[in-house]
């Protein structure tokens, strides 16, 4: 991304990310975080239920249509869901370092307009990890992987423990979260919002 802020510039002793030995598989979906999340989540009827799938390396492939209920302008995507779907989908490339991190900073490129109906197509990657901080950058295209390039964002993502949620959100979610039976499950809700 041009013009990114140096707050988002990985520093000299910044290392190469290295994929988790339990991440899954490329090609394999990732799955909602959270069934409520907005970005991801099956039970938010107006969300983006926006799809992962991991890729090779600390990457992924990640899609979702603009819906009528995503739209700013008359027929267009708001400028805000095109940023939450890139949040969404950097966020998601933790799972793949099994780190649970919360966004620090995000910078959005919004390069051309995309219209309701339009299936965006993102690939985001892990750039450098320098001690809790986690460096990423993704890419938006219209209607393929070829496709015009629509948004860009660079985002820095900072690790968290688990008591930042629990001490931070509602309580009635938390606990039920954290009686999910399913350890990767529950793991999972807690992994990408700030």
């Amino acid at each position: 991304m041009s013009g990114s802020s140096a707050g988002l510039k990985p520093p000299a002793d910044a290392v190469k990310p290295v994929r988790h030995p339990d991440a899954p598989a490329p090609g394999e979906l990732l799955g909602a975080h959270y069934e409520h999340c907005f970005g991801c989540g099956h039970e938010q009827s107006h969300g983006l239920h926006l799809e992962a799938r991991a890729g090779e390396g600390v990457s992924l492939t990640a899609e979702f249509t603009v819906q009528p209920a995503h739209q700013g302008a008359p027929g267009l995507a708001h400028g805000g869901v095109l940023a939450t779907a890139l949040d969404e989908t950097l966020g998601s490339l933790n799972w793949l370092l099994r780190t649970i991190a919360v966004t620090g900073r995000l910078e959005t490129d919004f390069v051309r307009p995309v219209p309701v109906g339009t299936t965006l197509y993102l690939e985001a990657e892990v750039t450098a990890v320098a001690g809790r901080k986690i460096y990423s950058t993704a890419t938006g295209r219209i209607d393929g992987s070829d496709g015009p390039v629509a948004v860009r964002a660079d985002a820095l993502f900072v690790e968290v423990a688990v008591e930042h949620f629990v001490n931070n959100g509602r309580k009635e979610e938390i606990r039920a979260a954290m009686s999910e039976p399913d350890q990767i499950r529950r793991a999972r809700a807690f992994e990408v919002n700030p």
